[in-house]
């Protein structure tokens, strides 16, 4: 019998469109490998879809998953890559493709994520943590990054030159989340390193990959095509280890699983983390399936790797 697999994508957060696109590229490439895919989407308000978009809502969800041999949430951001969905396949009794309740709430939270990595011994740029309530008071001094704490796909961030653009930074993140981050600007090559761990503990890391951009790596440059991925990154033998150490130690700090991408700025002192997904964009042009391909696995080995390795875990 063909292994069934639910592949779920939508949500309820401003990535919505993004985890469509990776959960679509999931799907189709599963289904030419030969597995047999159940799709569910979640809309924007929360409601369950399957099949050919008929509403079957959470307890209907609950069932067609409960059908599969093993789920793939392909969803970015809050109300899913946050440990959400995770909770729901445990509490369902589902195998689950990725990070557990517990790495996928820590690694959503940028500002948990810098206490774990200063933990460990790893560097993050110095930060402020701000609300609603406490923005007002916060001075401009110099350069800074905002962005919202929980969010991802590089929406709510801005590169703040001048005092005069940090009201509207702090309002554009705030409005996707209800603390925001302040962050001084770090000068350094924008370095991700993908890691995939296997049910024996032992680690995958794919090719480092560059990013060269011109400014802040937004959304616009993220999905524009505005940016230029170098695979792998010109690295010396010494710098790539000591990002590879870096990647797999946040992996496990975090008590990540399955695949995830650890984003770094090569400075002059070394690795500074940036942020950790532990569902990054899943399409085959996406940063994770292109580092991989750099390495020999193709998009369909890489997601037949996935499932495999949850369905043994």
């Amino acid at each position: 019998m063909k292994t069934r697999v639910a592949v779920i994508g939508g949500g309820q957060n401003s990535e919505h469109e993004v985890s469509l696109a990776s959960a679509a590229a999931v799907a189709s490439a599963l289904e030419e490998a030969g597995y047999d895919v159940a799709r569910l989407r979640i809309d924007r308000s929360g409601d369950w879809y399957g099949g050919e978009e008929h509403p079957v809502g959470l307890a209907g969800a609950v069932e067609v998953l409960r059908t599969c041999d093993v789920t793939i949430p392909v969803l970015h951001g809050p109300h899913g890559e946050d440990g959400t969905l995770a909770a729901l396949c445990e509490l369902a009794g589902v195998r689950y493709v990725g990070s557990g309740v517990r790495a996928g709430a820590l690694a959503m939270d940028k500002w948990a994520t810098k206490l774990v990595a200063e933990a460990v011994g790893i560097a993050t740029a110095p930060a402020v943590l701000l609300t609603a309530a406490t923005a007002p008071t916060y001075v401009w001094t110099r350069p800074v990054v905002v962005k919202p704490v929980a969010s991802g796909s590089s929406q709510g961030v801005s590169l703040v030159r001048e005092p005069s653009g940090l009201g509207a930074a702090l309002d554009a993140a705030l409005a996707l989340d209800d603390r925001v981050l302040v962050e001084d600007v770090v000068t350094g090559r924008e370095i991700d390193l993908a890691v995939l761990r296997r049910p024996d503990g032992s680690h995958l890391v794919a090719p480092a990959l560059e990013i060269v951009v011109d400014g802040l790596f937004d959304f616009d440059a993220k999905y524009g095509g505005g940016a230029d991925f170098r695979i792998p990154a010109e690295l010396a033998d010494v710098e790539r280890k000591t990002l590879e150490e870096a990647a797999v130690t946040m992996f496990d700090a975090l008590g990540c699983s399955g695949v995830a991408r650890v984003d770094f700025f090569w400075t002059g002192k070394g690795p500074v983390l940036n942020e950790v997904n532990t569902m990054p964009g899943f399409t085959e042009h996406s940063q994770v399936p292109k580092m991989f391909a750099a390495a020999g696995t193709s998009y369909a080995d890489l997601l037949d790797l996935l499932v495999r390795d949850a369905l043994t875990g």
